[in-house]
């Protein structure tokens, strides 16, 4: 059975702990490049949290499936396991999304809405996936696809989920827009992959109100097409678990992380001559590019915590790599309170309390980009002080 490893946890830790960082700026409108989402093709440091995290759901689905066996589970309680834990990850961030369940601001052609038509209006318009959507169905499918199968027939799978998702993405036609998928790659709304979220997550012509995210409203960048691909990110990370756990040298497990971390990175860079780098349609390209950064990121920290013993600046890490759904769920929450629902009297409007907070201790002496920033920063301050608090009382929320 394989220890439980230290660097993981502050790689996730990390992960963790950027998501907070880029998802909570003191405005929007003042941001940092590397701490923004590319525009459409291309990446920033920010397009590569969310694949690492999934990259990391899939070597840890490895290490903690392959413990239970070691402790006498069948593969049929294995199956449960997959099942109710990806079922419970979906559930937590759908309703993440439907927070706080009512519609808090103004209701389109009602003067003066009653909390049932909040209510009401709410369920029109909640989001159906998100990101924990996609990590709960990504790990499903890749627990699932990898419970049995050789690593043979888990690398065909990739292969068949990343060009077959090519092949649909660009050569197919999307229906009443263009007769190849491939000339429409520039255009958000064009992709197969949104024509997908619209006919899956737009139940308009239904009278049942759209459910894909309120930014884009004609696609979604967490879909369901798109989270085809995301499988395949989930799995690369279950090889890598599989890797990790050997009982190789550690140097030897250390050199194929960085020599096929490398590898994949070069292919996902070369397919992108072809298929974009693209987060918002989880390229296949990027699924390569992004798991070969994680596989060489993770080579380097447990080069320096596993080989040196340079331990000692993992602590704050390891502390939100531990209770990761706690973080993510609960920020999404305050974030919510406070940049939508809470209002305070600021200089005589009903202003979002974090706007004040932003614009009274930040902005009134900081530059705005530094401003944002420093607000973001003690977001993530803010958590790590929670995170440490249930840490010592050994509070962990696991699924």
């Amino acid at each position: 059975m394989t220890p439980r490893l230290r660097s993981l946890d502050a790689f996730r830790g990390l992960t963790i702990a950027g998501m907070l960082l880029v998802n909570d700026p003191g405005s929007w409108s003042y941001v940092y490049p590397p701490l923004d989402h590319a525009e459409w093709n291309g990446w920033t440091l920010t397009d590569l949290i969310f694949p690492f995290f999934l990259f990391i759901v899939g070597i840890t689905t490895y290490l903690s499936l392959n413990s239970r066996r070691a402790h006498g589970d069948d593969e049929t309680a294995i199956r449960r396991q997959i099942l109710r834990r990806g079922a419970l990850i979906f559930l937590f961030g759908f309703l993440v999304n439907g927070f706080p369940f009512f519609t808090w601001s103004d209701v389109p052609g009602v003067a003066d809405p009653t909390f049932l038509q909040r209510v009401v209006d709410r369920l029109y318009h909640w989001r159906i996936m998100g990101v924990l959507q996609r990590i709960g169905l990504a790990y499903l499918v890749a627990g699932l696809l990898t419970q049995r199968t050789t690593v043979k027939q888990q690398v065909v799978t990739i292969v068949v989920l990343l060009y077959g998702y090519w092949l649909a993405m660009t050569v197919l036609p999307v229906p009443g827009r263009s007769p190849m998928g491939m000339l429409v790659l520039d255009e958000p709304s064009g992709t197969m992959a949104a024509w997908w979220d619209r006919l899956l997550l737009d139940w308009r012509h239904f009278g049942l109100g759209n459910h894909t995210w309120v930014s884009s409203v004609t696609w979604d960048p967490e879909g369901i097409f798109s989270t085809i691909p995301a499988i395949a990110t989930a799995m690369l990370g279950n090889l890598a678990g599989r890797w990790i756990a050997s009982r190789r040298p550690l140097l030897d497990r250390l050199n194929g992380l960085f020599a096929t971390g490398a590898l994949a990175m070069m292919l996902g860079l070369m397919w992108n001559w072809s298929f974009p780098i693209n987060k918002s349609i989880w390229s296949s390209s990027y699924v390569l590019f992004t798991a070969g950064m994680a596989a060489v990121s993770l080579a380097t920290i447990m080069w320096i915590v596993d080989v040196h013993q340079v331990k000692g600046w993992t602590k704050p890490f390891v502390i939100y790599g531990m209770n990761p759904i706690i973080a993510f769920v609960g920020s999404g929450v305050l974030a919510r309170l406070i940049y939508s629902i809470l209002k305070v009297n600021y200089h005589g409007k009903s202003t979002a309390l974090e706007t004040a907070i932003y614009q009274a201790v930040f902005a009134s002496w900081l530059p705005p980009v530094d401003a944002s920033l420093a607000f973001a920063i003690c977001f993530v301050l803010f958590w790590f002080g929670i995170l440490y608090f249930l840490y010592r009382k050994q509070i962990f929320l696991k699924v």
